[in-house]
C-alpha cells in the first residue's frame, strides 16, 4: 500500500513537472517566434501630416534635373525627351563622357542643351537649382536617399531609382522629409508598368481571381559578367561591393512592387512581418576563379551575399508574399510575378499562364489567354502602350512609368507610387539582412504610414 502511495505521489510530481516544463517551453516558444520589433516608429513632428493621395499644384512644363547618367540615366534622357510637358534643364554626372553623351541625345532630339555639372558634390547644387521642378536620381544606390532628401528640402519633387533607400533609417528620412515638405517622392519602380503586370492588376481589381491569397515576385538575373566588368559595367564597381558586404535581398523592389499594388499595400492592407533565409555564397567565387584565376583578388574576397535569398511576408489581412533575389546563378531571367486567389491564378515566369475556375487545374489555352489579356488591358496601357513599345525602355514599361510621372505632375494628381511605397519596398534591404543574420528570425516591418494605411481601400492610378 505504501509503495502504491509512493507511486501515485511520484506520478503526480512528474506530471506537475512535465506540465510546468511544457507551459514554460510554450511561453518561451511563443516569445521566440513572435516577430521582433527591431525599429521604433518615430512620432511625427507638430504640424507634420501624411502624404496619402498627395496632390500638388499642377506644373504645365516640368523642368527636370537628371543626376547620374550611366545606363539608367541616359535612357531616361531619351525617353523623357519624347514626353510633352517635360524639359530636361540640368544634367549631372561625375563622368564627363556620360554628360556629353546625354547632351548629344538632347541635340539629336532637337531639344535645348542642358546646364551641366560634373563635380563629385555638384548634386548638392543641382538640388538647389532654380530652374528645376523634378530631380530624377539615377546614381549608385548610396546616394539615392541623400539626394532625394536634399531635393525635397529645396522644394523639388523627386523620382529616385530603385532601391530608394538602403536602411530603415533612410526610409524614415524619405518619409519624414516628404511629409514635412509636402513634396512628391516616387521610386522609379518600372516593373509596375509592364504589360502583363498591369493586366493582372486590372484583373485583380475586377475580382477575376477572387480573394487574393498569395503572391510571388523575384529578381532573378545573372549579373556576374556585369558585376565584374571594371570598364563598361557599374561605375567604380559599386554593385560588386554591395554583394561583397551584405547578405539578404539587396534589390527587392522589381518583384515586390507589382504584387504589393495587387494586394493594396497601405491602401487597406499592410506588410506586418517577414522571414528571410539565404543560401551560402558559391557562384561569385566560382565565377571569379574561372575568369580571373584562383589566386586573383576577386577570387579570394569574402562575398557576404548568398546566391539565393528567399523572403516570406505576412500581411495584416492574412495574405502571404514570397520574394526571391539571385543575381549569381546561370539561369533564365525571372521576376515570377505570380498571383493566386480563391477563383484563379496568373503567372508570368517561367511560363506565362492563367488558370481560372472552374478549370483551375489546367492552363488556359493560349488563344483564350490572349483574348483575356486584351479584355483586361489596363486603361493606361490602352492609352500609351503602343507608343511605349516604339520609344522602348525594357520593352516599353520605362516609358509608361515616365509618362505617368509627368502626366500626374502636370495635372496635379497623386502619383501612382508614393513615398510609402518607396519606404516599404526598400526597407526589405535591411530587414531581410537582419532576419538572415539571425537564422530566419521573424522581423516586424514598420508601418511607415503611422496608421494611415486604412485611409484608402485600393490602389488607384489617377486620370482626369
Amino acid at each position: 500500500m505504501k509503495a502504491f502511495s509512493y507511486s501515485i505521489l511520484t506520478f503526480f510530481f512528474i506530471a506537475i513537472l512535465f506540465l510546468g516544463c511544457t507551459n514554460h517551453q510554450s511561453k518561451d516558444q511563443s516569445y521566440l517566434f513572435q516577430p521582433r520589433k527591431m525599429f521604433a516608429i518615430p512620432e511625427r513632428e507638430p504640424g507634420q501630416t501624411d502624404v496619402i493621395e498627395l496632390k500638388c499644384e499642377p506644373i504645365d512644363n516640368v523642368r527636370i534635373a537628371i543626376i547620374g547618367l550611366g545606363m539608367r540615366g541616359s535612357g531616361a534622357v531619351r525617353r523623357l525627351s519624347y514626353i510633352e510637358g517635360a524639359t530636361i534643364t540640368v544634367l549631372c554626372d561625375v563622368v564627363p563622357k556620360n554628360v556629353e553623351h546625354s547632351q548629344n541625345i538632347l541635340r539629336e532630339m532637337e531639344k535645348s542643351e542642358a546646364v551641366v555639372y560634373t563635380g563629385p558634390d555638384d548634386w548638392k547644387e543641382v538640388c538647389k537649382h532654380k530652374d528645376v521642378d523634378l530631380v530624377y536620381v539615377c546614381t549608385h544606390w548610396d546616394l539615392h536617399t541623400p539626394i532625394a532628401v536634399l531635393a525635397m528640402e529645396n522644394g523639388k519633387h523627386v523620382a529616385v531609382e530603385v532601391p530608394a533607400a538602403l536602411t530603415v533609417e533612410e526610409c524614415w528620412q524619405l518619409v519624414n522629409t516628404a511629409e514635412k515638405t509636402q513634396r512628391h517622392c516616387m521610386m522609379l519602380e518600372n516593373c509596375n508598368y509592364d504589360f502583363f503586370e498591369m493586366a493582372t492588376l486590372n484583373m485583380a481589381q475586377h475580382g477575376l481571381f477572387g480573394e487574393i491569397v498569395h503572391v510571388e515576385g523575384a529578381y532573378i538575373h545573372d549579373l556576374r559578367w556585369l558585376n565584374f566588368d571594371d570598364t563598361t559595367g557599374y561605375w567604380d564597381m559599386w554593385r560588386l561591393k554591395h554583394n561583397e558586404r551584405f547578405d539578404g535581398n539587396l534589390y527587392p523592389t522589381h518583384g515586390l512592387g507589382p504584387i504589393a499594388h495587387i494586394l493594396n499595400i497601405h491602401r487597406g492592407d499592410k506588410m506586418d512581418w517577414l522571414v528571410s533565409v539565404s543560401s551560402n555564397q558559391f557562384g561569385m567565387s566560382e565565377y571569379a576563379r574561372e575568369h580571373f584565376g584562383k589566386d586573383s583578388d576577386y577570387s579570394i574576397r569574402d562575398y557576404k551575399k548568398g546566391d539565393m535569398n528567399t523572403t516570406i511576408i505576412k500581411t495584416h489581412r492574412g495574405k502571404t508574399m514570397m520574394i526571391q533575389h539571385d543575381v549569381t546563378s546561370p539561369r533564365p531571367y525571372s521576376r515570377i510575378h505570380m498571383v493566386s486567389g480563391t477563383k484563379g491564378f496568373a503567372q508570368k515566369w517561367p511560363r506565362m499562364g492563367i488558370a481560372l475556375e472552374p478549370n483551375g487545374h489546367y492552363w488556359m489555352p493560349d488563344d483564350e489567354m490572349k483574348e483575356l489579356l486584351e479584355e483586361y488591358k489596363h486603361p493606361i496601357v490602352a492609352e500609351v502602350g503602343e507608343r511605349a513599345k516604339e520609344v522602348g525602355g525594357h520593352g516599353g514599361m520605362d516609358f509608361i512609368m515616365d509618362y505617368r510621372l509627368i502626366y500626374c505632375l502636370r495635372n496635379g494628381l497623386p502619383l501612382d507610387q508614393d513615398v510609402y511605397d518607396a519606404a516599404e519596398w526598400s526597407s526589405l534591404v535591411e530587414l531581410t539582412r537582419i532576419s538572415v543574420a539571425n537564422s530566419g528570425m521573424p522581423v516586424q516591418i514598420p508601418d511607415f504610414t503611422r496608421g494611415s494605411w486604412e485611409k484608402l481601400k485600393k490602389v488607384t492610378y489617377h486620370s482626369l
